[in-house]
């Protein structure tokens, strides 16, 4: 048990912490880049290579993807308070060696979705850890701003990736030249991993040393009590977890749908790399302010607003038939998602105690990232049952009805005092 004055040892704060923080930054950013690899490639690989002509059987590989990450974020949370946030971080690196090699060189669509299993595996362990590394060593004064930094960061990346991977196959082709660029993300991520990253769990355990008579009871809570309260006991928690889930929902409509949509319309792969990347990249830079925003008005406005933007925009996608339209549809997307995604990260900040913080984030990441798979099967059930424009517009509805049910459930959280 870290006492009151050990705690005052470690220090807390962005200012305090910048060098380990800007190395985790720099990690997330890899992690985001292999997420990137597969966002304008894939769902031409699909089509072009393996001929699924079905929708559903092309978004196997998000279902694959979204329900081993939602899993292993849940699971990454358990562990990282076990058994500490750097080696949960390493593993999920070691997981993901043989991915590269299964997109560029797998035989069959198995491979692809094989990969993408080992990929879920890989976001779930990297992803959470960063996260919940940032949030302890942040603070309670920052942590919007961190989570922006965070996400800006990861997204940032995704998108830079999708752009480059985009231009790589309109030249090379779609296998294997855009993958080697996962592999080198993933050789520096490791080494950067194992020989820099260094383990924050003791600054978790200092700012609740902070508060010990709160910390006596919140110390107690079991895991499947912390699943309860962020899944529905608590307003905050269980608003944020259900507006995560459809985030991401709309996000596997993004990944698997938009671009067979813009195909259909005679974009060129470059076009189409230029808007999966358009979407991410607004969003990720996006975060730099939001985050910070919502440290100062408060996470519940933000997040409500930016989940009816994001409905507005999916709409205008489903309206929209030309190259401009479309871009300017994925940069309002992008921006509503920029609204949303610190400000919920900082809502479970505020409200777990940091003695259960990390496996309330792994909660909240299971519930965000089912919605990837949620949105795979339906997003392709209703494009093979009624068209490409009515899955949209479903989505769109999904998103406006989450919106609205934060506005309705979701109290503020921001601290007001440090």
């Amino acid at each position: 048990m870290t006492t009151y004055t050990e705690a005052r040892a470690v220090r807390l704060g962005l200012r305090a912490n910048l060098a380990q923080f800007s190395l985790l930054i720099l990690v997330n950013a890899l992690v985001g880049g292999m997420l990137g690899q597969e966002r304008t490639v894939l769902p031409l690989l699909a089509d072009d290579v393996f001929h699924l002509s079905a929708h559903t059987a092309a978004l196997t590989y998000i279902l694959a993807f979204g329900s081993t990450k939602a899993v292993t974020n849940f699971v990454a949370g358990t562990l990282s308070d076990r058994y500490g946030r750097k080696p949960v971080l390493v593993a999920g690196w070691l997981v993901a060696l043989p991915v590269p090699a299964m997109l560029a060189w797998g035989p069959s669509w198995g491979w692809i979705v094989a990969a993408n299993v080992l990929l879920g595996v890989n976001q779930g362990l990297t992803w959470s850890t960063t996260v919940i590394m940032k949030i302890d060593l942040a603070g309670p004064e920052r942590r919007g701003l961190a989570m922006g930094l965070n996400e800006a960061a990861g997204y940032g990346a995704v998108a830079a990736t999708a752009m480059a991977t985009g231009a790589i196959a309109e030249h090379a082709g779609l296998r294997p030249e855009p993958f080697l660029l996962g592999a080198a993300y993933l050789v520096l991520a490791l080494g950067l991993s194992v020989f820099a990253v260094r383990e924050t769990r003791e600054h978790a355990r200092a700012e609740a040393a902070l508060y010990p008579v709160r910390a006596v009871a919140e110390g107690e809570l079991t895991t499947g009590q912390v699943a309860r309260r962020t899944s529905f006991a608590d307003r905050a928690l269980s608003a944020a977890s259900q507006a995560g889930m459809v985030n991401n929902l709309n996000d596997a409509l993004a990944w698997g749908i938009f671009p067979l949509l813009f195909a259909a319309h005679g974009l060129s792969v470059a076009q189409i790399g230029v808007l999966a990347a358009l979407y991410p990249a607004v969003w990720g830079a996006g975060q730099l302010v939001t985050g910070w925003w919502s440290d100062h008005i408060g996470r519940k406005h933000l997040i409500t607003a930016g989940m009816l933007l994001q409905a507005a925009a999916i709409a205008l996608v489903a309206e929209g038939t030309t190259f401009p339209a479309w871009a300017a549809a994925q940069a309002l997307l992008g921006l509503g998602t920029a609204l949303v995604y610190p400000a919920l990260l900082a809502v479970i900040g505020d409200v777990a105690h940091p003695a259960w913080r990390a496996r309330a984030v792994g909660v909240y990441r299971l519930w965000r990232d089912g919605g990837f798979a949620v949105g795979a099967l339906l997003a392709g059930v209703l494009a093979d049952a009624y068209g490409l424009t009515t899955a949209i517009w479903t989505v769109a509805a999904l998103t406006a009805a989450s919106g609205l049910m934060v506005a309705a459930r979701m109290y503020e959280t921001r601290p007001t005092t440090p």
